[in-house]
């Protein structure tokens, strides 16, 4: 009977993605990854559900985020603008776990089950933010594009995010950028790029 360890959360998430980098996705078992975090398997259970979960088990509390932040974001709010107040919220949340970030999309990235994953939990992200909008009053089309527009702006800040702390990985000490754009910045100028866009500048 394994004993009660402390933070067997965090312990697993860290073994699994140790593993996950090391061998693969595919070859890495729930055993395995309970053995290298010094917890039984039935403990990796009481936590998840199975090991792709591990990579997107805090999709259900960003999305109480984002949609807990368009409800608070002032009336007279565009939706585009509760949108942005939502993602510069997940950006705060985020910013702190920049090389999880990254070293999960790593395996992410390498793994075809994986990224289908990936797309409906964003897909999920969307759907629960043209609800909230929709709550505030937008009509339907409206809340859904922006809502779309938000992911993608998101998608697009997140992958060049992660890429800057890869990139900050692989150089030298001495070659490293002083300056380090965290989330907020990335997702700031990907908003700007869709009005650009949207704009036809």
């Amino acid at each position: 009977m394994g004993r009660w360890e402390p933070n067997a959360r965090g312990r697993l998430e860290r073994a699994a993605l140790e593993l996950y980098l090391e061998r693969g996705f595919e070859r890495t078992s729930v055993a395995e990854i309970a053995e290298r975090a010094g917890l039984t398997e039935r403990t990796f259970f009481r936590h998840y559900t199975d090991k792709r979960e591990v990579l997107f088990a805090g999709s259900r509390a960003l999305q109480e985020l984002l949609v807990d932040t368009v409800a608070r974001v002032p009336e007279p709010a565009t939706p585009m603008e509760a949108v942005a107040a939502a993602l510069g919220a997940a950006a705060a949340v985020l910013q702190e776990r920049q090389e999880h970030a990254r070293r999960r999309q790593a395996v992410i990235a390498a793994n075809a089950e994986l990224q289908e994953r990936e797309l409906i939990k964003l897909a999920s992200l969307s759907a629960a933010l043209a609800d909230a909008l929709r709550q505030r009053g937008v009509d339907d089309a409206s809340a859904s594009l922006a809502a779309e527009a938000g992911i993608a702006v998101f998608k697009i800040a997140f992958r060049r995010w992660t890429e800057q702390a890869g990139q900050k990985d692989d150089l030298a000490v001495d070659q490293r950028p002083a300056g380090q754009k965290d989330l907020s910045q990335f997702i700031g100028e990907s908003f700007a790029g869709l009005k650009a866009v949207t704009a036809g500048t």
